[in-house]
């Protein structure tokens, strides 16, 4: 009983004390490029829409690559959002409606 207690224990301790949130990251990172619902574009800077088909077909190991990497002029966050944030964020956006 003590072995599954302490085990218990140790695995709590190497979780987070709280979940990423991609909302609060999607707003605070993308919604000035990419609006509020993901529906805005910028043709000149080739932001382009996330609530479309072609974005929920990546999923959310695509999306995440995006995220990461970035993509054309879009920025890489990889350096700046760590591996939780980044699939909560691609989490969020293919929630986008």
């Amino acid at each position: 009983m003590k072995k599954v207690f302490a085990l218990a224990i140790i695995a709590a301790m190497a979780m987070p004390l709280f979940a990423a949130d991609g909302a609060a990251i999607y707003k605070s990172k993308c919604i000035a490029c990419h609006g509020a619902d993901g529906a805005k574009t910028i043709p000149a800077l080739g932001v382009k829409q996330l609530n479309t088909q072609e974005v929920k077909a990546m999923g959310v190991a695509g999306v995440t690559v995006v995220l990461t990497k970035g993509r054309g002029k879009m920025p890489a966050f990889g350096a700046k959002l760590s591996g939780e944030e980044i699939n909560a964020t691609a989490k969020y956006v293919l929630s986008l409606k």
